[in-house]
């Protein structure tokens, strides 16, 4: 029998050692740089179409996952720069590693945000059908909308008058950013029939994950103890509606819908998960591990 000598038994080690710190390495690499949004946009487009067996063109998810892109590296960046502007550095000294590392490799990131934002709009003048651009001009307008208001600089002056139907800020961005992901299969199945009916809950079912995306993110790097206490049981409230709600669907012989909905319970689980070890994690770790979790969809993209 082979002996393994310390030199050896060392280096094996160190190896093991190494590959969990290059996974946490390429985690928050994805994180830092922005490409978890447009990454997440373009497996809940592609999971929305492939439960509804809609085939979408190559164009389509690149669209959205530059679109995404440019607009997280935008709000990071705007982020900075608001800071900086209502309290110079002190101010940028509390943001989060996302924003400093933007702002440090902003004369990279700010031309590929700008590229990325041009390239876009290109293969949507030249592949998008008039009536479609058309049908999508108000989710675009209601997000560019929403994105001017969080970094409008009388943002302070409009939050204070507390408007009584303005929704959270959470809530808005799982509406937006869901509602960009179905629109391509929504759009290209018919009106009457069944297919928009099976569709529905799990929009419904992604707008509260992505809602409660943000709203875990926010409790977590604010500190809000007042509201630590619902991440938890409204992670689990939205597992257990899913996972119902795919049951039915699977009673009803409607296989892919029911995976769709499973797999938004599973990341509803997995975000219960995150909030009781979050403790054991560093902030940018965490914060990369709440996006990662949205990808569950894959398993219907690659097993069915």
């Amino acid at each position: 029998m082979a002996t393994v000598s310390p030199v050896q038994e060392h280096t094996q080690a160190g190896l093991r050692l190494q590959r969990p710190a290059r996974l946490a390495a390429a985690l928050h690499l994805w994180h830092l740089t922005s490409l978890d949004a447009p990454t997440v946009a373009v497996v809940w487009t592609l999971a929305f179409a492939h439960a509804v067996q809609v085939n979408l063109p190559l164009w389509l998810p690149v669209v959205l996952a530059l679109v995404a892109w440019s607009m997280y590296i935008g709000d990071r960046l705007m982020d900075v720069y608001g800071e900086k502007r209502r309290g110079g550095l002190s101010r940028i000294n509390s943001l989060r590693p996302r924003h400093h590392f933007h702002w440090q490799h902003r004369q990279i990131l700010l031309p590929v945000a700008i590229g990325s934002a041009a390239i876009a709009a290109a293969l949507v003048l030249h592949s998008m059908p008039v009536a479609a651009r058309e049908r999508n001009s108000l989710l675009a307008a209601a997000a560019l909308a929403y994105f001017g208001g969080v970094h409008s600089p009388w943002r302070a002056r409009s939050v204070r008058l507390k408007l009584p139907l303005r929704l959270p800020k959470e809530l808005l961005v799982g509406i937006l950013f869901t509602l960009a992901c179905a629109v391509p299969a929504w759009s290209r199945i018919s009106a009457v029939g069944p297919q928009r009916l099976v569709l529905l809950p799990a929009i419904l079912a992604f707008i509260l994950l992505a809602w409660l995306n943000c709203h875990a993110i926010e409790v977590w790097e604010s500190g809000a103890l007042q509201r630590e206490w619902r991440i938890r049981p409204l992670s689990l409230v939205l597992c257990g509606a899913a996972f119902a709600a795919a049951l039915a669907f699977e009673a009803w012989r409607q296989p892919l819908p029911a995976a769709l909905l499973l797999a938004a319970a599973a990341a509803a689980l997995l975000t219960a998960a995150l909030d009781r070890f979050r403790h054991r994690m560093d902030a940018t770790t965490l914060r990369a591990a709440a996006d990662l979790v949205l990808l569950t969809p894959v398993a219907l993209l690659l097993w069915s």
